[in-house]
């Protein structure tokens, strides 16, 4: 078994030497594709953000404000009542679709940056913020936006991404604490 030993070091040192000899020619090799995808991506960006048209055959392909998570969103308008569906990963999030008009709508009369604030229905929301306006009694539904049980929450995690997506709204992107206000 020693001797497999002394073969397996004799060969290592070989090799290290081949794969010098054939670096400059993989530094060549990377640096030519390196500059296709440079111009691809700028093209691909403005054609088409966000994806998708909104439709259940085409949703928008959006990410959270912080950039951590992504997901998609569609208009289900043959819904009772008609929704906004956002599908993270398997779980699906569904909330009046009137949501998106609403909120515009109080984001100008408020008329300035108002935090988002998400959280789980579980969880209390923050006085003041998005989340706690889609939840509010004083709200034009009377209360909560999301339609299932269990996963009403979380609408100043996505609607305003729909609604930065359309347009309408502009939101900061930052790791914590972000805002939106309307366009």
């Amino acid at each position: 078994m020693a001797k497999a030993k002394k073969t397996t070091k004799k060969v290592a040192p070989k090799a290290k030497a081949t794969a010098k000899k054939s670096r400059p020619a993989a530094k060549t090799a990377t640096a030519k594709p390196a500059a296709k995808p440079a111009t691809a991506k700028p093209a691909a960006k403005p054609a088409t953000p966000g994806g998708g048209d909104g439709t259940p055959g085409s949703p928008w392909q959006l990410t959270t404000p912080p950039g951590s998570s992504s997901f998609i969103a569609y208009r289900d308008e043959a819904a009772t009542p008609p929704a906004l569906v956002c599908k993270v990963g398997s779980t699906e999030l569904r909330y009046h679709l009137r949501c998106i008009d609403d909120l515009h709508a109080m984001l100008v009369a408020h008329a300035d940056w108002m935090p988002l604030g998400g959280a789980d229905e579980q969880k209390p929301a923050a006085d003041g913020t998005v989340e706690a306006w889609g939840r509010s009694a004083s709200n034009p539904v009377g209360g909560w936006y999301g339609l299932k049980n269990g996963f009403r929450g979380r609408f100043g995690v996505y609607v305003p991404c729909v609604l930065e997506r359309l347009g309408l709204a502009e939101l900061t992107h930052d790791a914590k604490n972000n805002r939106m206000r309307a366009k």
